[in-house]
């Protein structure tokens, strides 16, 4: 686990051993089972996680008990409710797994140390900041811009992994589609 982060952190940033064994001093390992919850809509949020093995959902469900999947998360990926983090303020999201996970927490106060006391972390942190925003304004745009069969065609070409990994269901869900124009899109 620990090779998995260095080898995430060093697509970006270079760090002697001495570097990485500080930065990884301030993860702390967290084991979840197939659809337990890391913290549900409400929970104080506290860290952000770097999936290490697993896959996760985002999820909002609105006030008429419709989900709605902000994301998925999967190896080599950062998820966490990441408003409620930065502000302190309770989840509006629930994090669910959907399958065994196994998770990095970085609480926000090592965050800020490391940022803090490593600007190499923090230009590491903001670029991951920087993708993260790109990633959310390109899903918004495709969700205002394209149609159910482009977004599909889009999905698997990003992350054909998914399709093998993520009920029909929940890929409709994330698509924003019903269960049956998915059947028609996958056939």
């Amino acid at each position: 686990m620990q090779a998995v982060l260095r080898d995430h952190f060093e697509k970006t940033i270079s760090l002697t051993d001495e570097e990485f064994d500080f930065v990884f001093s301030h993860f702390s390992l967290v084991e979840f089972k197939k659809n337990q919850y890391v913290f549900k809509k409400g929970d104080k949020v506290q860290h952000a996680y770097f999936v290490v093995a697993g896959l996760l959902k985002l999820v909002y469900i609105d006030d008429s008990a419709n989900e709605h999947i902000v994301s998925f998360a999967m190896e080599d990926w950062w998820e966490s409710d990441f408003y409620a983090l930065f502000t302190q303020s309770k989840a509006s999201m629930y994090l669910q797994c959907l399958e065994d996970s196994q998770l990095l927490s970085l609480s926000l106060e090592s965050y800020q140390s490391l940022c803090e006391e490593m600007p190499k972390m923090q230009s590491f942190f903001l670029q991951k900041s920087n993708l993260g925003f790109i990633g959310s304004q390109q899903r918004i745009l495709s969700l205002l811009t394209t149609n159910a069969k482009e977004r599909y065609e889009q999905l698997i070409t990003q992350y054909p992994s998914l399709l093998q990994r993520v009920s029909k269901t929940q890929l409709a869900t994330y698509l924003g589609v019903s269960r049956e124009t998915l059947s028609r899109l996958y056939s």
